[in-house]
C-alpha cells in the first residue's frame, strides 16, 4: 500500500509541476477527478487502519492489565502475547502515521489543482495553495 500511495502522489505532483500549465483545462479536470477518487480510496484505507490500530492497542492494554490483575494465571505465554500485540501496535501506528500524512499532503495537492483551475477560489481564500505544506 505504501508504494501505491507514494506512486499516486508522485504522479500527481509531477503533473502539477511539469504538465498542468501547458495541459488543457479538460485534461486537468480529468486528472483532478481521478485524484479525488484516489483520495477517497486512501481516506477509506486510513479509517480502516485507524480501527485496526485502536483494536490492537486495546488488546495490548487488556493483556498488560491481565498480567497485573491475574499474575498467577498469566504465564510466559501471556507475556509473549503482550509482546506480539506491542509489536503489531507499533507497526500499525507507523503505517497509520504514513497514511494520515499522505492524505493531508494530497489535500494540499488537490487545492493546488483547484486553485489553478479557478483563480477566484484562491482570491477569496478557499484554497490554501500558499500555505506551508507539512
Amino acid at each position: 500500500m505504501k508504494e501505491y500511495v507514494t506512486a499516486a502522489m508522485k504522479a500527481c505532483q509531477a503533473y502539477i509541476d511539469n504538465d498542468m500549465r501547458s495541459a488543457s483545462e479538460e485534461k486537468t479536470r480529468r486528472v483532478l477527478a481521478e485524484f479525488e477518487i484516489k483520495i477517497a480510496y486512501f481516506q477509506h484505507e486510513r479509517i480502516i487502519h485507524l480501527m485496526v490500530t485502536l483494536s490492537f492497542a486495546l488488546f495490548l492494554l487488556l493483556s498488560i492489565a491481565g498480567i497485573f490483575i491475574f499474575p498467577r494465571e498469566f504465564t510466559i505465554t501471556a507475556i509473549l502475547l503482550t509482546c506480539i500485540f506491542f509489536g503489531l501496535t507499533i507497526g500499525y501506528v507507523m503505517h497509520y502515521y504514513f497514511l494520515e500524512n499522505s492524505v493531508q499532503k494530497m489535500y494540499h495537492m488537490r487545492d493546488d489543482i483547484i486553485a489553478f483551475l479557478d483563480s477566484d477560489l484562491k482570491e477569496i481564500g478557499l484554497t490554501d495553495s500558499g500555505a506551508k505544506k507539512s
